[in-house]
């Protein structure tokens, strides 16, 4: 890995080699939904929770101050009013993304799509822009399209992140499959670092804790969640509680306890 890629990983994972990533790039898919209206102030409460990285699009990265947090600039994009949701297209380049000040760039791919080839096509382009830059790759992979009957199964996890690590992303952003024993099968045969996806809004805090604790059980190097971070009520607290379990071994129970923003 040459030094600028080396270096600028170092701003989103921790000498650990874990990192707790807050996506909010939804606005582009979902519209303003809860919890993402003001940017800014989302992005202090995560900030006061020592988040290790903010994944947002360019026009957002450009007007928000994320701190000492690492910089990731989505380069993928479509919104959900769209005939076509699955087919992601790149809306921002490297060199773009590098001119705002990003430490890293993100796309995203829906393995199974109708239009993969082209998603494929795109992913490995910008593993080669991001070779000669110098920056790190972050592919969202995930199993989305007609065959995919399960979006969790693990056999189609792990195809989806061993495609992003054969075209040359440096981290994987996959889904959880469930269990410890299936999702270290997804680690064991990805050879670059995969955190987890957070998926649609948990029931409960509880259930996104145990996700994540299960996921550093089976190997994972952290967890790239949204919603259920932006969406909770107390978005500092959980980012505490999320960073002490990825980055400090603590369990559930330990991780519960620790005060929040409001308290």
């Amino acid at each position: 890995m040459n030094t600028g890629k080396t270096r600028r990983l170092r701003r989103i994972m921790q000498q650990d080699n874990h990192t707790v990533i807050v996506p909010m790039d939804h606005g582009v898919t979902v519209g303003p939904i809860p919890g993402i209206i003001n940017m800014q102030q989302i992005t202090d409460k995560l900030l006061k929770g020592k988040a290790d990285a903010i994944l947002v699009h360019k026009g957002i990265a450009k007007r928000i101050d994320v701190g000492n947090a690492g910089l990731i600039v989505m380069l993928s994009g479509m919104s959900n009013l769209s005939p076509n949701i699955n087919g992601k297209v790149q809306v921002c380049s490297v060199q773009e993304a590098i001119r705002i000040g990003a430490d890293a760039v993100s796309v995203h791919v829906n393995v199974g799509a109708q239009d993969e080839d082209k998603m494929l096509q795109n992913l490995g382009k910008v593993s080669d822009e991001c070779e000669i830059y110098g920056i790190p790759l972050l592919a969202m992979m995930y199993p989305r399209g007609p065959k995919i009957q399960n979006e969790h199964a693990a056999d189609m996890v792990a195809h989806a992140a061993r495609i992003g690590a054969e075209l040359g992303a440096d981290i994987i952003k996959a889904n959880y499959t469930g269990s410890i024993e299936t999702f270290k099968g997804v680690i064991e045969s990805c050879p670059v670092p995969v955190v987890i996806a957070g998926g649609p809004k948990c029931k409960s805090l509880e259930d996104v804790l145990q996700t994540t604790f299960d996921s550093m059980k089976a190997g994972a190097a952290g967890i790239s969640i949204g919603r259920n971070v932006f969406q909770c009520d107390d978005p500092t607290q959980i980012v505490k509680a999320l960073s002490a379990i990825v980055h400090k071994g603590a369990s559930v129970e330990q991780a519960l306890k620790i005060p929040g923003e409001k308290r």
